[in-house]
């Protein structure tokens, strides 16, 4: 087995070759004007002739040492001035955190290396160090020093965890997770390999300012600085690579040494928090944010979905049983405060929300959670699916049957496109009107207006316009059971009303500001995040029309069955929003409306709602 030692010597010979690489570019620059200076030397000396020749070679050889220093020095400044990228993360304060802290100084001491500057949280399931040494991340200069008097003291990097680990680990099991992420602060405190990677990030920084360059002719040196940048970083990409490979095995092989098998253990539970993770933000937190609504205990709720998980899935059978032990979460002073900053944090990264709570952008607890964020998307979803249905050219709209009373000499007048969303249209009624009822308007035409119709005697058989109901299921069903591509021309329509709310909504986050507004809140990501980025992590790719109608017909059906059916909205921290029939979960109902949209089938559709008792002619209550 290598000694840590061994992969230090390692990655400092890869950080050499990439601090050559950026001597060798320093040597290039600097080459014409050497040449310039040896003539001009030689001139003066006389050691060099005085002929039109070399006159012109000391004038071109002077030109040129000046557009290279120049060049050059734009360069340097654009590197040095650019921010290295920052982690978005939430700073825990020694205030906040005193036992955290005090667990991994001892753990640093155990492995015999520098402690971490500081500790912040990241809303993922990973934990690394990174470098924050830049002067545009340090605190600012103290008035009246001296601008060169002052000499910048070497800081070791900031500890990142991911919340959900505090959540869902135990204090032991963090304590092992952390050891070998600690033991690399050795490896980063070595000059070289610190110099290395100070000079990969700045040239990283220098790519992204120059990738926001949008004018042609101002921005044009910063192009050239980018193209230079990036021929740089393809010239140590390599030896960066091995570089930062060697300083993981450095840190692996020195932390062997503390809680060996339980960091086995604690590996295991990484990737079961991973899987809760994605299935809490998926699943459960990112219908809440498009509804404008973000869950402010999204850490609490990891711990609920893998205790579900465990339960449903016999591989984590066992893991449950942990949770009597002391979980990590308790070595901060304020949970709950930590907790809320992270779930807005993880909001504006998946989601691309604000930075900070408004009135369209407010928490919403996990009690609350069914009422205010799943039965309100369920109606939102409906209302949707009835604006388009109302939106439909009338030859798409279902025909209504004959009347059998009608005489088959005269033609049926053709009824009005059905508006149930605005409740506007009318539809011929059964209901003969010699008496209108109390609470509808006579519908007969004042004795002096002139009669545009046929005689009072024919009229008398009738029938009367009624009122038409409010929104049914039982309208929806018609209009996709009317063949296999009966749902195509409604999924077309569905998908281009969600994608004209998804453009308004990111032209209002664009109105919001969003490096304006992380600068002030003090949050400060750095150039390599390029501006109007956000989401940085999209949770799932555009869904297709077909999958966006069978989404809007379950919430048809799921209202109806709340409205009809005493069902009520739930949560299941696996699945999101969930049908409770009876205090219990109803799972079957994909399949019916998957039936009914693919295929143009409504047979097991309707028996589904046979069988729950949902009346789908009645009306539902919509947004």
């Amino acid at each position: 087995m290598a000694s840590p030692e061994t992969g230090v010597l390692a990655a400092r010979a890869r950080a050499l070759a990439v601090l050559r690489i950026r001597s060798t570019a320093l040597a290039v620059a600097l080459l014409p004007a050497a040449v310039a200076v040896v003539l001009l030397a030689g001139r003066a000396t006389g050691h060099l002739g005085a002929g039109t020749g070399w006159d012109l070679a000391r004038w071109i050889t002077g030109g040129l040492a000046v557009v290279s220093l120049l060049l050059a020095a734009l360069v340097a400044v654009v590197v040095a001035r650019a921010r290295p990228a920052l982690s978005p993360s939430v700073p825990i304060s020694e205030k906040s955190a005193p036992d955290l802290y005090r667990l991994v100084r001892d753990l640093a001491d155990r492995l015999e290396v520098p402690a971490p500057s500081a500790i912040a949280l990241t809303p993922d399931c990973d934990s690394w160090l990174e470098d924050r040494t830049h002067r545009a991340h340090g605190p600012p200069r103290r008035s009246g020093a001296p601008a060169g008097g002052e000499r910048r003291v070497p800081e070791a990097p900031v500890l990142v965890i991911g919340s959900p680990f505090l959540w869902w680990m135990r204090v032991a099991e963090l304590r092992a997770l952390l050891a070998p992420v600690v033991a690399g602060t050795g490896p980063s405190s070595h000059p070289d390999i610190a110099a290395a990677r100070r000079f990969i990030r700045g040239l990283d920084a220098a790519v992204a300012v120059a990738a926001r360059a949008r004018r042609p002719v101002r921005d044009l040196p910063l192009r050239f600085v980018g193209r230079v940048a990036r021929v740089l970083l393809r010239a140590g990409r390599e030896h960066a690579t091995i570089m930062e490979r060697a300083v993981a095995t450095a840190a692996s092989e020195r932390a062997q040494t503390v809680d060996y098998g339980l960091r086995i253990v604690a590996q295991e539970q990484v990737g079961l928090a991973y899987a809760g993770w994605d299935r809490l933000l998926t699943r459960v937190a990112l219908p809440a944010w498009r509804m404008g609504r973000w869950p402010s205990r999204l850490d609490a709720g990891v711990v609920s979905a893998l205790t579900e998980l465990s339960r449903r899935d016999r591989l984590a059978d066992g893991f449950a049983s942990r949770l009597g032990e002391r979980p990590a979460c308790d070595l901060l002073e304020e949970p709950g405060a930590i907790d809320r900053a992270a779930s807005l944090l993880a909001a504006r990264l998946f989601h691309g929300g604000p930075a900070e709570p408004g009135p369209d952008w407010s928490p919403v607890g996990w009690n609350q959670y069914p009422e205010e964020v799943v039965d309100r998307k369920w109606r939102l979803e409906a209302a949707r699916l009835h604006r388009v249905l109302d939106n439909l050219p009338a030859t798409a709209l279902p025909a209504p049957p004959p009347a059998s009373a009608a005489p088959a000499q005269e033609p049926a007048s053709a009824a009005p496109p059905l508006s149930y969303a605005r409740t506007a249209a009318r539809t011929p009624g059964d209901r003969p009107a010699e008496r209108p009822p109390a609470d509808e308007p006579s519908l007969s035409l004042p004795a002096d207006e002139p009669s545009l119709g046929p005689p009072a005697a024919d009229r008398r058989d009738e029938p009367q316009p009624a009122p038409a109901p409010g929104p049914t299921l039982a309208r929806v069903i018609d209009r996709l059971a009317q063949g296999e591509s009966a749902g195509d021309l409604v999924a077309a329509r569905l998908g281009a009303e969600v994608e004209r709310e998804e453009r308004e909504e990111a032209a209002r986050q664009a109105a919001r500001g969003t490096s304006q507004q992380d600068a002030a809140l003090g949050v400060a990501w750095g150039d390599g995040m390029a501006e109007g980025g956000l989401p940085l992590f999209p949770l799932q790719p555009p869904r297709t029309g077909r999958e966006l109608l069978a989404d809007h017909v379950t919430a048809m059906v799921c209202c109806a069955a709340v409205d009809t059916a005493g069902a009520a909205p739930g949560l299941d921290w696996l699945d999101g929003p969930a049908l409770l029939v009876d205090g219990a979960r109803r799972a079957d109902l994909g399949r019916p409306v998957l039936s009914l949209v693919d295929d143009g089938d409504a047979e097991p559709l309707r028996g589904w709602l046979t069988t729950i008792g949902v009346r789908p002619e009645k009306p539902v209550r919509l947004v």
